[in-house]
């Protein structure tokens, strides 16, 4: 019964907004911290991913933004500013890690193209980045079983056949694509009102 009780707890900390998130932090809510790195764990990870570093390499990287997240966060003015501060930090660990890489890698002679090639690299990365993370935010407001659906069907690897889908989900197979066509509805209404293009 305990345990029922805190995965309850859990899932709706994950679900709080960020300035009730920053706040739970650093009144030292045990379940904050871990519903922030959670919320965010999959943004920071996918940026060194993007810039080409190793699962080791991202990993230091998405320790590091972490570390800085716990000692910066009460210098943090606008909760809501978090998902962009979040992917300047990651992107700023990433160009040093890259310029740390350069001056060990010293008898590769396209160094310099790096430094060269970095800026609109970075944007690019950057905007992504914010993308990503929007559909993510925007995916996780929708119904759950929206979400489950659209995990199923665009996000997994192979994605699953609709037959599997509906034992999943306790429906009919025919319904699937009425119910994929209203949660995509509700997905770019969502995305619309964040702003995404």
């Amino acid at each position: 019964m305990a345990i029922r009780r805190d995965s309850t707890r859990d899932e709706k900390s994950k679900a709080w907004p960020d300035r009730r998130l920053v706040a739970e932090c650093l009144n030292g809510n045990d379940e904050a911290w871990p519903a922030l790195i959670e919320k965010y764990k999959r943004l920071i990870f996918s940026i060194p991913v993007k810039y080409g570093f190793s699962t080791d390499d991202s990993t230091d990287i998405f320790q590091a933004v972490c570390l800085e997240l716990l000692s910066e966060l009460p210098k943090l003015r606008k909760p809501e500013a978090l998902p962009k501060w979040i992917i300047q930090v990651t992107a700023h660990k990433c160009l040093h890690g890259k310029r740390r890489q350069q001056r060990t890698d010293v008898s590769d002679p396209h160094d310099a193209v790096f430094e060269q090639s970095t800026p609109p690299r970075a944007e690019g990365i950057l905007r992504e980045a914010e993308e990503e993370q929007m559909l993510r935010q925007t995916i996780a407001h929708l119904p759950a079983r929206c979400q489950e659906l659209i995990r199923m069907l665009f996000f997994e690897e192979p994605s699953r056949p609709y037959d599997e889908v509906a034992r999943t989900l306790g429906i009919a197979t025919g319904s699937i694509g009425f119910i994929r066509q209203r949660c995509l509805e509700k997905l770019r209404k969502g995305l619309a009102e964040a702003g995404f293009s």
